[in-house]
């Protein structure tokens, strides 16, 4: 039992879906498992094991941002012995050739966090999906976009204009967890994938709201569910 999940021995299944929202969890938990049970309500942050297709899943909320994130990971893999863990979250539009509601599988993740230049000593760490992982979501979502994302601590950015610089360098959207998500996954020496909805679009403005992006981005959790067990 870990001190932010409280879940007892065997609660949680080996492969684990990642949304920050708990609300999502729970939703995807109704909406693609059989069976699903709840193992955790520690903080409002809600866990559910059941089924996918006879395959154990479970589904853990892990907050905004990367701190709050790497707590979750952290206990998933350490005290859960957690061997697969798929970020299924929103994500903003960086580029143009991107649409509100596209699929974004994340290759490889940038940010502006100073977690790993503290762990690393001010060396600059690549954190990267899992490539079977990637392949195979790729595989099952070909209208997909991969490439980068850029995972930023800040929600409301105070120098805006630095998001140029990422699009610039080929970055397709931004998110707040990925690059801890693949940092820790290469940590552990477990697997790591991050797909995102995009919910809104820095260029355009255009955006969904609170409701949609709780309860209406399924594409990504089937891309999700594919990718980590097979069809």
């Amino acid at each position: 039992m870990s001190t932010h999940i409280g879940a007892g021995a065997g609660a949680i299944a080996p492969f684990v879906l990642l949304p920050g929202d708990p609300l999502r969890a729970r939703w995807i938990a109704e909406t693609f498992l059989d069976d699903a049970v709840c193992y955790s309500e520690v903080r409002g942050m809600l866990g559910f094991t059941g089924t996918w297709r006879g395959r154990p899943v479970s589904v853990q909320g892990s907050g905004m941002g990367q701190p709050s994130m790497a707590i979750y990971v952290n206990e998933l893999f350490r005290d859960y012995d957690v061997q697969t863990i798929v970020r299924v979250g929103s994500c903003g539009a960086l580029s143009e050739r991107l649409r509100v509601r596209d699929v974004v599988i994340a290759s490889g993740a940038c940010t502006d966090s100073s977690m790993n230049r503290i762990t690393f000593e001010g060396l600059d760490f690549a954190p990267v999906a899992d490539f079977a992982l990637l392949r195979d979501a790729a595989a099952a979502a070909p209208d997909a976009h991969v490439g980068l994302v850029y995972s930023s601590d800040s929600f409301y950015a105070s120098r805006p204009e630095l998001l140029t610089r990422m699009v610039e360098h080929g970055v397709l959207a931004i998110e707040m967890e990925a690059s801890g998500l693949y940092t820790l996954a290469a940590r552990f020496g477990r697997r790591a994938l991050a797909i995102c909805t995009v919910s809104d679009h820095i260029v355009t403005g255009e955006e969904t709201t609170a409701q949609e992006r709780e309860q209406t981005f399924g594409a990504m959790v089937e891309v999700a569910l594919r990718a980590g067990l097979g069809d």
